[in-house]
């Protein structure tokens, strides 16, 4: 790229951080650098001309886990760690509520619900059998019981007659957060550089040096937060999982309200201006939807029509308005990957799927190191 004396001395001249994605971790990880470091210079160098994994294309759960997600994790994780990620998930949503406030959010906690196909019988008693023991485990954090039971009150169809409700689980605008997050980074001086991939770099005893698809720059510290895209330049244990979603038109006298999960949260769905969104659908296909390859698949998408057809919306005539999909990051294990890399290279990477709840927090975390 042939650059001027002034785009280089304004936009790519003595960075001090760069920060690779500008998804909610890495804008929050840059939101609370600045506030740290007012005279501080950072770039956020972002590859898409949206942030490109899932943090403008999540259905905008501000949930922490639904009641057989937990019981899963239990299976593999000790109670203390997953009272630990748990208590992160909820730390994480106030910090982005205070930072933000529930406006620029729309936050409303509608309370979420759990539903579990007539099929799943033996999920939904195992389940209601453990409600008492996770609540009696989730109670440091919450201070109350999370999970109920309730009857089938929004006309579901083939699913078990009960419900299990997290009254504290809630739902935000996901355009209007982004929004908010990148007008308050920008108005303390933060560069966001779209469309600007990061390939390659080089460690120096003083400085990093980033060779990108138009130009190179320096920087005294990197920064990744490229959460499911972060294979591509670390060696981390994180693996892109992609996450497809479609959403209907408008429809009339939509009561639904909250946010639903169904099948170990492998699928859920929600209200948005009169529209169900839904999403899911990846455990159909584990190892297709191991990509960083924004697509739809038909396998997928015809799972998620059958289900807003015989489940969500029986004898309700729909039409899909738009369908899409996002990139998350997960690995072995649900807990983030928060460390120092080398001498100049950080990273706050593998959101699990809960980037939403999660991702302001890791971004403070990754901040506190400098």
């Amino acid at each position: 790229m042939n650059l001027s004396y002034w785009e280089q001395k304004t936009w790519l001249n003595n960075i001090d951080y760069a920060v690779v994605g500008s998804g909610i971790v890495g804008l929050s990880t840059a939101l609370h650098l600045k506030i740290k470091q007012p005279n501080a210079k950072i770039i956020i160098l972002e590859k898409g001309l949206f942030p490109q994994g899932a943090s403008t294309k999540n259905a905008g759960f501000a949930c922490f886990g639904s009641l057989s997600e937990i019981l899963k994790d239990l299976e593999s994780h000790t109670e203390s760690d997953v009272l630990e990620l748990v208590g992160q998930r909820h730390k994480g949503l106030q910090l982005l509520r205070s930072t933000l406030g529930d406006d620029a959010l729309s936050y409303q906690q509608l309370g979420g619900y759990e539903l579990f196909l007539e099929k799943d019988e033996l999920l939904f008693d195992t389940c209601s059998q453990n409600i008492k023991e996770v609540n009696s485990l989730l109670k440091p954090v919450f201070k109350a019981d999370v999970f109920s039971k309730v009857s089938n009150h929004f006309n579901f169809s083939r699913i078990q007659n009960q419900y299990i409700r997290n009254q504290f689980e809630g739902q935000i605008d996901t355009g209007k957060m982004m929004q908010a997050l990148i007008k308050r980074v920008q108005e303390l001086g933060v560069i966001i550089l779209n469309n600007t991939k990061v390939e390659r770099y080089f460690e120096h005893s003083d400085k990093i040096e980033i060779q990108t698809n138009h130009f190179e720059l320096s920087a005294l510290k990197l920064i990744f937060t490229t959460n499911g895209f972060a294979k591509q330049l670390i060696n981390e244990d994180v693996q892109p999982a992609r996450a497809q979603a479609l959403i209907t038109k408008p429809l009339k006298n939509l009561q639904i309200k909250g946010t639903f999960h169904l099948d170990c949260g492998y699928y859920y769905f929600r209200n948005v201006d009169n529209r169900i969104l839904l999403g899911g659908g990846r455990n159909l296909d584990i190892k297709g939807e191991t990509t960083t390859k924004l697509a739809e698949t038909e396998k997928i998408q015809q799972s998620l029509e059958n289900i807003l057809k015989y489940t969500i919306l029986p004898k309700i005539d729909f039409k899909i308005e738009q369908r899409w999909s996002g990139i998350m990051g997960v690995g072995s294990q649900k807990k983030p990957i928060v460390k120092q890399l080398s001498n100049h290279v950080y990273c706050g990477v593998r959101m699990g799927g809960m980037g939403v709840a999660i991702g302001s927090l890791i971004g403070k975390e990754v901040s506190e190191f400098f």
